[in-house]
């Protein structure tokens, strides 16, 4: 199923209305395909759920998780530390327009303010949108030095001399949480990768 079917399925839960569904869908492609976004696009999209559906068993309410997805990077700019608190205001107006109750609403909101800081959760929903996230960190050598490079172009405006300390800032963080990964199976399937390639990262930042 690509994503504009996904999105259609799940809005169809909550409204009828086909224009509505498609202008939404056409916000979602529009924003995940501007210029400057080379790696938070609707391939991240892609594979987000891709990683999601292996674990969608163990997913409470997968399709607030859905919404979560489609709306977690709407809101994106480099330059920006609020990204994250912009999408979930975003999402807010957008759930209303579908009719979601309001502890739906919430919930999706609370979800997109956790991939801000990537700590663990109580909520496991949460863990599995935020290490579905973060996959990428422990993909193959060759896939994550194309993310990487990806990356560096979403942060052109930065010259290396800044760019380099905020990188390395950035994972860092990751290394000094208890797990980079919050859930078993993706801590099993990803973290010992993920931290060796944010390792060999770092010392290409030196």
């Amino acid at each position: 199923m690509n994503l504009k079917e996904r999105f259609q399925q799940n809005c169809l839960q909550y409204i009828q209305d086909q224009n509505l569904i498609k202008s939404l869908w056409l916000e979602i492609e529009n924003k995940y395909s501007e210029k400057s976004r080379h790696y938070h696009s609707l391939d991240h999209l892609e594979n987000m759920f891709s990683e999601l559906d292996e674990v969608k068993d163990q997913i409470l309410n997968f399709t607030n998780i859905s919404f979560s997805v489609f709306y977690h990077d709407i809101i994106y700019n480099a330059s920006s530390k609020s990204n994250e608190e912009k999408s979930a205001h975003f999402v807010k107006e957008i759930l209303q327009k579908l009719n979601f109750n309001r502890s739906d609403i919430e919930e999706i909101y609370t979800q997109i303010l956790a991939t801000k800081t990537h700590q663990k959760s109580e909520n496991n929903d949460i863990n599995y949108l935020l290490d579905a996230d973060l996959s990428i960190l422990g993909k193959d050598n060759q896939t994550y030095l194309d993310y990487t490079k990806k990356i560096r172009k979403e942060y052109s405006i930065y010259p290396d001399f800044l760019y380099k300390p905020g990188r390395r800032k950035v994972l860092q963080h990751f290394l000094e949480l208890e797990s980079i990964f919050k859930t078993d199976s993706f801590k099993e399937k990803y973290e010992k990768q993920a931290k060796e390639n944010i390792k060999s990262e770092m010392l290409l930042l030196l």
